[in-house]
């Protein structure tokens, strides 16, 4: 077949022999024939011109080697004139692994041998000599006498938490009972030093000495009722509060009783409290405390009242009382340094009548009015 004119084959490059390369079929079953005009031929004019004859070359296609997708190519070796040599594969064996010690299944203890002696000298178990034996005896035995020790302590925990719990309990109790024996009749702990606060009619340093007995004992074992009967000894002592100071150190803070007013007695004037406590005694009277005259006596019903009224009193009209007089509780008299009565009547509502004759001597003073009557101290009289 003729090709038109104009339409020659493009030129293929040459191949790797040299030759031309020829067009193939499609399907690979033959070479197709091509015509090509050569570029020095012409037409000659007026005419139909000739062509010269085609010749047909053959296409070589080369073979390539089908991939193996698991196995890496090897580069063939090339020589100057030599063909391309083929890669060339081996299969590979995988063998399955097996625990130390395993046996080979039947049938294929030829198998077995042919594995041990391939591995032989690369990760091939030692032979079980009598030596390891018995140390995997020791290990296996150990490893089960910790494990039986760790069953026992998982089971057994409970009564260990409350076996753990009584101890402590039981070395907290014996610490403190040790700590309260050693301050008990340590020496450490023995008293020598005495501090006596309050006083002020009474002498520190005779209240230190009526003390002293007490100094080298253990402040644990100061014998208190014995402090009682010393103090008990000063009438001036209304009352006393003792203080331990560790380590050896003691503390006595007295409460002197407080004088009210002075009562005649034969052979002077005898300073007392609101209980009749003597204070003091002497032949003149005190200034600045009023006389209590109470028929019944020291310690009498009337006393009780006239002691109230002094102590109710502020301290402005208490500096101008001279007497008090009170033979029952319902009669209690007031007699004023100017000359002044007072009628105050019972002891109740004393505070009231206090405020109520404050402010009376305060608007009509001492000298100007010879009576005041607070016995009702919502209708003070005044005479």
């Amino acid at each position: 077949m003729r090709r038109p004119e104009g339409f020659d084959r493009p030129e293929q490059p040459p191949t790797r022999d040299g030759a031309a390369p020829s067009a193939a079929t499609p399907g690979g079953r033959g070479t197709k024939r091509s015509s090509r005009r050569p570029a020095d031929t012409a037409t000659p004019a007026g005419g139909r011109g000739t062509t010269d004859g085609t010749s047909t070359e053959p296409i070589t296609v080369p073979k390539r080697q089908p991939e193996q997708p698991h196995l890496a190519s090897v580069s063939p070796l090339h020589s100057s004139g030599a063909q391309q040599a083929e890669p060339v594969t081996e299969p590979i064996t995988t063998v399955p692994a097996r625990s130390p010690g395993a046996r080979p299944p039947k049938g294929r203890a030829s198998d077995a041998k042919t594995e041990t002696a391939g591995t032989a000298g690369e990760d091939a178990e030692p032979a079980l000599t009598p030596a390891t034996a018995r140390r995997k005896f020791r290990a296996a035995r150990r490893a089960r006498k910790r494990y039986e020790r760790e069953e026992v302590r998982r089971f057994t925990w409970r009564s260990r938490r409350r076996r753990t719990a009584w101890l402590v309990a039981l070395g907290t109790v014996a610490a403190l009972l040790g700590f309260v024996l050693i301050g008990t009749y340590s020496p450490l702990m023995a008293l020598r030093t005495i501090e006596v606060v309050g006083t002020s009619r009474i002498s520190a340093d005779q209240v230190t000495a009526a003390l002293g007995d007490q100094l080298g004992t253990p402040l644990p074992l100061v014998d208190f009722a014995r402090i009682r009967e010393d103090l008990g000894t000063f009438p001036l002592i209304q009352s006393y509060v003792t203080e331990s100071r560790p380590p050896d150190t003691l503390v006595v803070r007295i409460v002197e009783r407080t004088p009210v007013g002075t009562v005649v007695v034969p052979g002077g004037f005898n300073l007392v409290d609101a209980a009749g406590v003597v204070i003091q005694n002497g032949p003149a009277r005190l200034a600045g405390y009023p006389v209590i005259d109470a028929r019944a006596g020291v310690g009498s019903a009337g006393f009780q009242a006239a002691t109230a009224v002094i102590a109710a009193v502020p301290d402005a009209v208490r500096q101008q009382l001279d007497t008090v007089t009170a033979a029952t509780t319902d009669d209690v008299t007031l007699v004023l340094t100017g000359g002044a009565r007072v009628v105050w009547g019972s002891a109740e509502r004393s505070e009231y009548k206090a405020v109520v004759l404050a402010a009376l001597i305060v608007s009509h003073p001492v000298g100007t009015v010879k009576e005041y009557d607070v016995s009702s101290p919502d209708s003070a009289v005044l005479r």
